[in-house]
């Protein structure tokens, strides 16, 4: 089973090599699909410097936004399933054979990872508790962590999600359509450590992610 990471990358200098590494090192069956949404640091030619069989970049000439990246890279996926890798180290790719495990035996479909908020700080950890409560009121669920990167699930899910959301707020449109479409989303524990230099997530980013969860509330997948 192949799987395609989608990474999305905004001025990541300093760590993208490495993740990208971290990415490689995984023994899965793979392809990452790199989306530079116009970095201005030097990550476009970190990236392309990068790039090889099992690594595609793509770039965007203006800065749209991860939403808008992620919708980029998803039209260029091949592997059977997909997720999200975000490029700023908070997360550990050895997680995702865990993660697709249940995918690769037929019981499941999407995988989420739940990750421990501990090193977060206060502000931010209130603010991921408090839309996946609001989630979980909205849309009748019982999830432990909306917000978190790593959604894993069938690229047919993926591509059946019509995208729209161009900025952090995709996180809440994916959950929410997700959840309308009738897919049950299985949730798994991971590593996750908090990290605060260069970070393009700010609380802020908490009243379009609840827009948006009103926003898909009754949406319908097309038929």
């Amino acid at each position: 089973m192949k799987l395609s990471i989608l990474m999305p990358v905004f001025n990541e200098a300093p760590t993208i090599a490495d993740v990208v590494a971290r990415v490689r090192a995984v023994p899965l069956d793979h392809e990452i699909v790199l989306v530079n949404d116009a970095s201005s640091d030097g990550t476009h030619a970190i990236v392309d410097a990068l790039a090889g069989a099992d690594l595609k970049v793509l770039h965007h000439p203006i800065n749209h936004g991860k939403g808008a990246a992620i919708r980029t890279g998803l039209g260029e996926t091949t592997g059977d399933v997909i997720v999200i890798q975000d490029a700023d180290m908070e997360y550990d790719p050895q997680d995702f054979p865990r993660l697709l495990a249940p995918i690769a035996a037929g019981q499941a479909d999407v995988v989420y990872g739940v990750r421990s908020l501990d090193s977060q700080r206060p502000i931010m950890r209130f603010g991921n508790h408090f839309v996946t409560f609001m989630t979980n009121v909205m849309y009748g669920a019982k999830l432990k962590d909306m917000e978190t990167c790593y959604k894993m699930m069938r690229r047919e899910i993926a591509l059946s999600l019509d995208l729209e959301c161009r900025r952090f707020d995709v996180e809440a449109e994916i959950s929410a359509k997700l959840l309308r479409a009738g897919h049950a989303i299985t949730e798994l524990p991971i590593q996750y450590t908090a990290r605060y230099e260069n970070k393009k997530l700010s609380p802020s980013d908490g009243w379009p992610a609840l827009k948006a969860l009103w926003k898909y509330r009754n949406w319908k997948p097309k038929q």
